[in-house]
């Protein structure tokens, strides 16, 4: 049986009668509700919805985008992503001065279905974020290849990624990876997955701000210990590698997607910590150390220094970035995780801009 949440009438953004492509807010909300729509396929799809009788496409009629292609798992056949195309009305053309044209095609992403039979191998591949390995999963293959051949044969103008939870996870690594060969799509990235000690919930500021220092400062020196390992192995193409990851890390910086957090949300809430405490230790006069630290994954280089396996760049860490604070207390860590908050409109949100240099 069909949830509220599922339905648009009910639940979806009903004062969005017109989408000012300017609007930040307008953007915010057809992109949510977009990755909404992907969601409500798969429950479709799982409970055999089908003609008048399935809930999917208002989430996306609504906005005059049709399906352009659906995104299908390998392993379980489930559909995790939609891209779509915009038909926009007859006569309405962007002007040419506008700052944000419409998208001409959104990849959109769903996260972790809890019900129906793809919850096992969503589950699975929310455990490949947390081993840093979701790049080698079969869904992966089929997201980035679908987000490469849509910038090939459309060109990279107007295209934009989303996706929310582990579907945020997957937007951020094609995002990456299109960034690496100088193609930056908008991004706008819904609850992304930051898995991390929750030094984020200390309520002392001076106990939090001394902990994420230490920590910095650990990671820092074991990137530094890793790099001698490296070098004492003799292992050329590795020693070149991690030479090259500052520098790899560094040509990201010109990508800068939209992060959606929710303090409230344990999932994603390091964001908020991250790129302060970035932004503190400049100002403190030590930020050579913490643009070496915040490069790396202090459990990673850990693993690596102690041989346990072949270091690699962490999922999660990211340049640059819009972050965008949710500032509403939620009433459970279900409403502080949930897309659907990102289409309200009433929400006060703080907004900040972090450049990486």
């Amino acid at each position: 049986m069909a949830s509220e949440r599922e339905v648009f009438d009910i639940s979806g953004p009903l004062h969005l009668t017109t989408v000012d492509w300017n609007n930040v807010e307008h953007r915010r909300s057809v992109a949510a509700c977009l990755v909404q729509g992907v969601y409500i396929l798969e429950r479709d799809r799982q409970e055999k919805r089908e003609g008048d009788g399935a809930l999917a496409p208002p989430w996306w009629k609504s906005f005059h985008f049709n399906i352009y292609r659906e995104l299908v798992d390998a392993v379980d056949s489930s559909i995790f992503g939609v891209v779509y195309e915009l038909t926009p009305l007859e006569g309405n053309r962007d002007n040419v001065t506008n700052k944000h044209p419409r998208p001409r095609y959104v990849i959109a992403f769903r996260g972790t279905l809890t019900k129906g039979d793809a919850f096992s191998q969503d589950l699975e591949l929310d455990i490949s974020i947390i081993r840093n390995d979701l790049h080698l999963s079969s869904r992966f293959e089929t997201a980035i290849q679908a987000a490469q051949n849509t910038v090939s044969t459309f060109g990279s103008s107007n295209i934009w990624l989303t996706g929310h939870s582990l579907g945020s996870a997957m937007a951020m690594l094609a995002g990456k990876h299109l960034a690496k060969t100088g193609v930056f799509l908008d991004a706008f990235l819904f609850n992304q997955p930051f898995f991390s000690a929750p030094i984020e919930s200390i309520t002392d500021k001076k106990v939090k701000h001394g902990i994420r220092a230490a920590t910095s400062v650990i990671t820092a020196g074991l990137a530094f210990a890793a790099t001698l390992k490296k070098g004492n192995n003799n292992n050329n193409n590795n020693n070149q590698k991690n030479n090259q990851s500052g520098d790899s890390f560094a040509a990201l910086s010109k990508w800068v997607p939209y992060l959606y957090v929710n303090p409230g949300d344990h999932i994603c809430s390091e964001y908020i910590g991250y790129f302060e405490h970035r932004e503190r230790m400049e100002e403190f006069g030590v930020g050579a150390i913490e643009r070496i630290a915040t490069q790396h994954s202090l459990g990673g280089l850990v693993m690596n220094v102690m041989g346990k396996g072949e270091y690699s760049e962490p999922l999660h860490l990211i340049p640059s970035a819009v972050l965008i604070v949710n500032l509403i207390p939620p009433q459970d860590f279900i409403e502080a995780h949930g897309i659907h908050q990102w289409w309200r409109p009433d929400l006060r949100l703080n907004s900040k801009t972090y450049m990486y240099s």
